[in-house]
């Protein structure tokens, strides 16, 4: 089995997420059931069973984070020397080659992913199309709305 890639800030922000649903959720829904537990009737009772829902979403997010995190291969993007050539890691910055727009992406992992925040998944069809590539190079990626052509404009590699 192979292990996915995360940056060391990824693998950080999930691993304060694993301690928060360990130390603040999980007692917080387990005081909610002994709550709604004290109500009476289970069967009936619509607040125990939101509760031991929530439980099992909690439980099952701890997990799903604690092996993923187990699996994962933290790399520290600040020791990455790929130049110019972009690699995991890499912040690129691209133009549109029919608008002039501007955007920014970092490729991560696919566990830290979040498109919101710049942050693209190793195996998504824009980071699969920026790998290997340099500044200055054009890409074209296969979009729903038909082909769109990039440039690269810069390629940094911030820790």
């Amino acid at each position: 089995m192979s292990r996915a890639p995360i940056t060391a800030k990824g693998a950080a922000r999930l691993r304060a997420e694993l301690e928060e649903l360990k130390s603040v959720k999980r007692p917080a829904v387990i005081n909610a059931i002994a709550e709604a537990r004290a109500h009476g009737d289970l069967k009936e009772n619509a607040e125990y069973h939101a509760a031991r829902e929530q439980q099992g979403f909690i439980e099952g997010r701890i997990k799903h984070l604690e092996g993923e995190l187990s699996h994962a291969q933290v790399i520290d993007i600040a020791t990455l020397t790929a130049g110019d050539k972009i690699v995991f890691g890499a912040t690129v910055q691209l133009a549109d080659a029919d608008t002039d727009e501007e955007k920014t992406y970092q490729i991560v992992g696919d566990l830290e992913a979040d498109i919101k925040q710049g942050l693209i998944a190793i195996s998504s069809p824009v980071a699969r199309a920026l790998i290997g590539k340099h500044e200055g190079d054009s890409i074209s990626i296969d979009a729903p709305a038909g082909t769109r052509e990039y440039e690269i404009i810069s390629v940094k590699y911030i820790g």
